[in-house]
């Protein structure tokens, strides 16, 4: 008999019971708000930033509703705005072009790689012709380009880098964290994000106006004073009654949930890259079958799995996605032609007016992404690689 997986693909963790008593101790209070403190309080947002500020070794940090508002966010406070052209990924997720979107910006996409990373060659190209000075740049299902050579190109062409951190916490390009080399870092602390508060984001950054000015934008009430992971008051003082109120902060509940989490992270990501290397290591030299090369100066974090099936017809791809779900392993397909889930490309993106992107094109259409969350085991990893491996081999030699 054919083995066949139980497990879900999309069961977290339970929070941390740290966590569970701190959002306890919160809601017995009944102080959420972030501004909302008793005498001598720093509140849970407030710590919650100098912690994540000292754990990417940044200067400020700033605590947000969500992912896609830090994004939009950062744009607004490098002053992208209506009409402006911002450069990006055509192979991310469509809460990237929605930030961009969001302020009346045009995203200009730039080819992806058989590496899942931003073509640089491309980017070259499109910085000349857009004359965009902003970069959005997404670390995509957590594969981290050259970062030295995309900051060379940026800094040298005068392009300002905020980096889609989303699947990257923890995560490092050589010495430094994931993050620290454009001018903003943003993160998302969504349920399938490598921490938890079901809804969430950070931002981080070295430069004090852009985070003043970011700080305003979420929703400060002139209260920055209550940042512990803030500039100075002085740096406040030439923009507090020019740069509007777009509410978006984050809660004190949701902060005390993913304190713990954060100092548990270095942990989680040692397990989620050895649950990776099981997958990898059961679909190691499987004809028909491409693995992602990973760089040597990439510390990436292995919360997912991807794998190219080069030049593969569509039907044949529905065909073993078909097969694999009647096994019970769950993997998505970036080629499909119509968005399933999560799994929408550049071309659905009809808002951004895509232009054809063949290389993109050509990826997108043999690409395969499966989660890998923490409540498998090893034995489950190498189970799931098992079938698929069965199920890609039988495929291949149907031909």
């Amino acid at each position: 008999m054919s083995e066949r997986f139980t497990g879900s693909f999309t069961q977290q963790e339970p929070i941390p019971d740290e966590g569970i008593a701190a959002a306890l101790e919160v809601m017995r209070h009944g102080r959420l708000h972030r501004y909302n403190l008793a005498d001598g309080e720093a509140g849970e947002v407030a710590l919650l930033e100098c912690e994540f500020a000292a754990f990417t070794g940044a200067r400020y940090c700033l605590a947000v509703a969500s992912g896609g508002y830090a994004l939009g966010c950062a744009l607004r406070a490098l002053g992208v705005g209506a009409g402006d052209r911002v450069l990006t990924n055509a192979f991310t997720l469509a809460p990237v072009p929605g930030a961009i979107a969001s302020v009346g910006a045009v995203p200009v996409f730039v080819e992806v790689t058989e590496d899942l990373v931003i073509d640089l060659a491309h980017l070259e190209r499109a910085i000349a012709q857009s004359g965009a000075r902003v970069l959005l740049l997404s670390h995509m299902r957590g594969h981290i380009c050259d970062m030295e050579a995309l900051m060379a190109l940026c800094d040298g062409a005068g392009v300002r880098v905020i980096e889609d951190c989303a699947h990257t916490m923890g995560a490092r390009w050589g010495d430094v964290p994931s993050g620290r080399h454009g001018v903003i870092g943003c993160y998302s602390t969504q349920t399938y994000k490598h921490m938890n508060s079901g809804e969430g984001g950070l931002l981080v950054s070295d430069d004090a106006e852009v985070m003043a000015r970011a700080i305003l934008l979420s929703g400060s009430y002139m209260l920055y004073d209550r940042h512990l992971a803030a500039p100075g008051p002085e740096a406040f003082e030439g923009l507090r009654l020019d740069v509007p109120n777009i509410s978006g902060r984050m809660d004190n509940l949701r902060a005390a949930i993913l304190r713990p989490q954060l100092r548990a992270l270095p942990g989680q990501v040692a397990r989620w890259n050895a649950l990776y290397a099981v997958v990898e290591e059961g679909l190691r030299d499987l004809p028909g079958l491409r693995l992602i090369a990973r760089p040597g100066a990439e510390a990436f974090v292995g919360s997912s799995f991807q794998f190219l099936l080069p030049d593969w017809p569509a039907g044949r791809v529905r065909d073993l996605l078909a097969r694999c779900a009647a096994r019970g392993v769950e993997l998505k397909w970036f080629g499909a032609e119509d968005p399933v889930g999560f799994t929408s490309r550049y071309a659905h993106w009809r808002y951004a007016a895509p232009p054809e992107l063949p290389q993109t094109d050509r990826v997108l259409a043999g690409l395969i992404d499966m989660r890998l969350p923490l409540t498998f085991s090893a034995e489950d990893c190498a189970l799931i690689a098992r079938i698929i491996r069965a199920e890609v081999g039988a495929a291949w030699q149907a031909g």
